[in-house]
């Protein structure tokens, strides 16, 4: 089955739908315009990148990601491994995340996770072969299929950012929980990562960012 991709002209053609489908989305594009593709290269540092951004700002994780690069020279699965837990830690990542990349390094190293056969599996068993991962939840997976493998149709689980849109843009009394958020989402399907998009450009444009 043909999976829908996101590039810069699908992303245009998503907004538009979305646009004449739900008002609130309209008045993001009126103001906004279209939002960033926010592609990244599929592979091992992307996904790294992604676990330092679990729970903390896009800019402390893009600060955090550079002294990592910058302290190995280059962030692939053996540097990883050779450098260990302790000195991802004295690089300044928490114990719990230095463990989580070093697990995936051993992953990826060995040959027991190929990131780069994710795009020719199913969704769901490919998946399933990153959540078996330590550190690896629902919504680190999202956000790699959203922003490396580019699918048009993923919602990135539990992302307080897109809560806070949606509180904001549906004048809701209190942001909505993950599975509040999914019934708004149901309605953006098969365009979801395009809403999700616009609704992360509507955070960073509310508070100046």
């Amino acid at each position: 089955m043909q999976r829908k991709t996101i590039n810069d002209e699908t992303l245009r053609m998503g907004v538009d739908v979305l646009a004449e489908r739900d008002s609130d989305l309209y008045r993001i594009r009126d103001r906004l315009g279209y939002p960033p593709l926010w592609a990244r290269e599929p592979g091992f540092a992307s996904l790294v990148h992604i676990i330092l951004e679990q729970q903390v700002s896009i800019k402390a994780a893009a600060t955090m990601f550079e002294r990592l690069a910058s302290h190995l020279e280059s962030v692939t699965p053996e540097l990883v491994q050779k450098a260990g837990e302790s000195e991802l830690r004295q690089v300044g990542l928490t114990r719990q995340k230095a463990r989580y990349c070093v697990e995936l390094a051993n992953r990826v190293a060995s040959g027991a996770l190929e990131l780069l056969k994710l795009d020719t599996l199913d969704d769901a068993q490919g998946r399933s072969h990153l959540l078996d991962i330590p550190g690896l939840g629902p919504w680190t997976v999202d956000v790699y299929y959203m922003m490396a493998l580019r699918r048009a149709n993923v919602w990135p689980q539990g992302d307080l950012a897109l809560a806070s849109a949606l509180q904001d843009i549906k004048q809701l009394e209190a942001r909505p929980t993950r599975d509040e958020q999914l019934v708004f989402a149901e309605q953006w399907k098969p365009w979801r990562a395009v809403a999700a998009r616009m609704l992360w450009m509507h955070y960073l444009d509310a508070r100046g960012q």
